[in-house]
């Protein structure tokens, strides 16, 4: 199975931690949590948004960027508004490092200008400031796991009370 790693630099609200823990569980991806963060991993609201996929989660804990980026070595794809190229026109290898920054204040524009060709941005109106972080990392995650064809991830679901062959005419 492919790696997909997702890097949250100095995350601040731990729903939005919460919600990205998930959508890790969900799709196998790798969590890194790089501090100083703005609230305790212990937070009641960040175990409340994450549910009950803790037990499906693969998360690593750094102390900062320094830490992080000594211990792991990319490739890394820097997730922005202020980039300039799009995030689905670059492909992203196995073990791809998906980073991106704190939710009042982004990534540091000085780790963004030593790496121009591995910024990203996702496209949205100029008058908006930016998306949620949450909604920014599933997006971002979707992306690389479409150009890998989605790898062990159920392509079909069931439903409860009825049966998909019952409804669907061949």
């Amino acid at each position: 199975m492919k790696t997909l790693n997702i890097v949250l630099v100095e995350p601040q609200i731990p729903q939005n931690t919460g919600n990205i823990a998930r959508t890790c569980a969900a799709t196998g991806a790798r969590l890194h949590l790089v501090g100083p963060l703005g609230f305790s991993i212990d937070s009641a609201k960040l175990k409340r948004a994450g549910l009950d996929y803790w037990s499906l989660l693969d998360i690593t804990l750094y102390r900062d960027c320094d830490e992080f980026f000594r211990l792991c070595g990319g490739p890394f794809f820097y997730f922005s508004t202020k980039a300039i190229r799009r995030h689905s026109d670059v492909s992203y290898p196995d073990g791809a490092f998906l980073v991106f920054g704190r939710e009042d204040a982004g990534l540091p524009e000085a780790l963004l200008a030593q790496n121009p060709d591995r910024c990203v941005r996702i496209p949205m109106l100029s008058q908006a400031r930016s998306l949620n972080l949450s909604n920014s990392v599933a997006v971002g995650v979707y992306e690389a796991l479409r150009q890998w064809d989605y790898p062990s991830l159920s392509g079909e679901g069931r439903l409860r009370d009825y049966n998909w062959e019952d409804q669907i005419d061949v």
